[in-house]
């Protein structure tokens, strides 16, 4: 890279030449006890990835993301739209926490953990070198006319690709409908389930169009996430870095005096090559880069091979390689550090005290009391109940701290369904003795098998007694 190009790296996108065409990225395949790594944590995310929905607890789903439903099961808790409270407060606690660890570690949510890069990295771009071959082949191919050898390879690769974003598709639905309901679709003709048939294609169009052509475009482009980074990231963040003081000025392996002036870096681009975004790193830390290690992984080979120290490029803070300072908390850290365990703490107990039952009780429309008799008053309500669990519950309702009666109305006995509602009405009657006030208040207990499992608390309506 000249000077000139050195200096206005920032001022473009490596994907991008400077009519604004699309640079393809044929990246070399990584290799190195990091990528290793990630192949291994790839593989465990995959294969919980592919059976989460297929686990069920007493016959529900583990997982299950019901947004037509509005119905969420996390690890077999089940969620209602009355939880969303919690919802909320688990996706602030999320947001938190990577930013927190960007603050800290950088973007390396992006190169280990998230789905975009272990699905291209670690299973399509795999498929790629499998089919195409290395990198200077996948080059000389799509440089190449349009010959048999072209056709079958490109042809057998987006085939592939396809059929693989299809299974994507339907597992990533089953999180959504859950996989009894996925696997009637499939069973059944197309006619009986279109709106299913329609979504299943569409995630797999979408799933293809990521995988086989944005690629590495989506984490420039399509992602937030990295555009955050120069707001999150100091000097103090340990990123994927390049030791310029250690590895300038560069050049080709050299002996004697010239290479007493050289820096540890030879300039054989295999950093760049293995990239893929296709960046290069020795011009410090870029919007696209995912801190996925293939670089280091490259670096360290080559570092080995001419007897030089490992490292050259490494996590590690800006204020580390360019003042020797180690990485400690900072203001910041600690800023974040508090405001997540705020939130944590917040959430657990939310979660702990979260209810399995709901009962609203609202006073019926129209008079304000009923006079049954010369001694006795009564007032009419509505209830609505709300099963959060997978088990259906017999309801009764009784008066507490107070003499009276319930009358039900629409129903002689409550019985909620699992994971449903019930909805009734009732009468509360009350002695003439009971009424000290015209407008008393009341509570009313929820049993199921005898066990109290709410109070609810209204209010009772009756005549001005002198």
């Amino acid at each position: 890279m000249s000077n000139k190009e050195q200096a206005s790296f920032r001022d473009r996108i490596y994907t991008a030449d400077e009519s604004g065409h699309r640079k393809w990225v044929f990246a070399t395949q990584p290799f190195g006890r990091f990528y290793n790594y990630r192949t291994l944590l790839s593989l465990l995310y995959l294969v919980v990835f592919f059976a989460l929905p297929f686990i069920k607890v007493e016959g529900h789903p583990l997982f299950l993301f019901n947004v037509p439903e509005r119905k969420f099961i996390l690890f077999g808790f089940i969620f209602w739209p009355q939880d969303f409270f919690v919802f909320a407060v688990s996706m602030l606690t999320f947001m938190v926490f990577i930013v927190f660890f960007t603050v800290v570690y950088g973007r390396v949510f992006c190169g280990w953990v998230c789905p975009q890069t272990i699905f291209m990295e670690m299973v399509f771009r795999r498929i790629e070198y499998w089919i195409e071959g290395t990198a200077e082949k996948q080059r000389r191919l799509a440089a190449q006319p349009w010959n048999r050898e072209k056709i079958l390879k490109k042809g057998l690769k987006h085939g592939v690709f396809f059929g693989l974003s299809f299974i994507i598709s339907n597992t990533f639905l089953a999180y959504v409908i859950g996989v009894d309901d996925l696997f009637t679709i499939i069973r059944e003709p197309v006619a009986m389930h279109i709106a299913g048939f329609i979504s299943i294609l569409a995630f797999t169009v979408v799933f293809y169009a990521v995988f086989a052509h944005a690629r590495e475009m989506v984490h420039t482009f399509a992602c937030p996430y990295g555009r955050l980074q120069g707001v999150l990231l100091d000097r103090d963040s340990i990123v994927v870095a390049y030791d310029h003081k250690r590895g300038e000025p560069r050049g080709k392996l050299k002996k004697g005096e010239a290479a007493a002036a050289q820096g540890d870096c030879i300039d054989c681009g295999l950093c760049v090559r293995v990239c893929p975004t296709g960046i290069d790193i020795r011009n410090g830390t870029q919007l696209e880069c995912v801190n996925c290690t293939a670089c280091i992984d490259a670096c360290d080979s080559i570092m080995e091979k001419v007897n030089k120290p490992k490292g050259l490029i490494r996590y590690a803070s800006e204020n580390h390689i360019v003042e020797g300072i180690k990485p400690h908390l900072t203001g910041r850290m600690i800023g974040y550090s508090v405001v997540l365990l705020l939130l944590v703490g917040a959430l657990t107990a939310l979660l702990l005290t979260r209810k399995d039952f709901d009962a609203q009780v609202t006073r019926a429309q129209g008079q304000l009391f009923q006079q049954r008799d010369s001694l006795h008053y009564s007032n009419l309500y509505n209830i609505k109940l709300l099963n959060k669990t997978i088990e259906e519950y017999p309801v009764e309702l009784r008066l507490e701290g107070i003499g009276g009666s319930i009358e039900m109305v629409t129903h002689e006995s409550l019985h909620v369904p699992a994971e449903s509602y019930a909805q009734s009405t009732f009468f509360v009657v009350l002695n003439e003795q009971d009424l000290t006030e015209r407008k008393l208040d009341i509570r009313i207990g929820v049993y199921a098998n005898n066990e109290r499992i709410e109070t609810v608390k209204t209010t009772f309506f009756g005549p001005v007694l002198h």
